[in-house]
């Protein structure tokens, strides 16, 4: 497979588990009681909004092999 092709089912495989990583992560957030205060739910969102990174280094990997 060249790299041209890598890059393009990548650049879908990506947007694709970012959107996924949204919808799991939204809701999960719905799961928590509304009366939560800010502090608590501030490092659920760090560590959610980094968590996606992992598998987009895999992807980006991926896609950036040489031929």
């Amino acid at each position: 497979m060249t790299q041209r092709n890598r890059k393009l089912i990548g650049v879908f495989v990506l947007l694709g588990s970012i959107a996924a990583w949204v919808t799991v992560v939204t809701s999960v957030y719905l799961l928590f009681p509304p009366d939560l205060p800010g502090w608590i739910v501030l490092p659920y969102f760090i560590v959610a909004g980094m968590g996606w990174l992992y598998p987009a280094i895999g992807i980006i990997r991926w896609m950036a092999k040489p031929e």
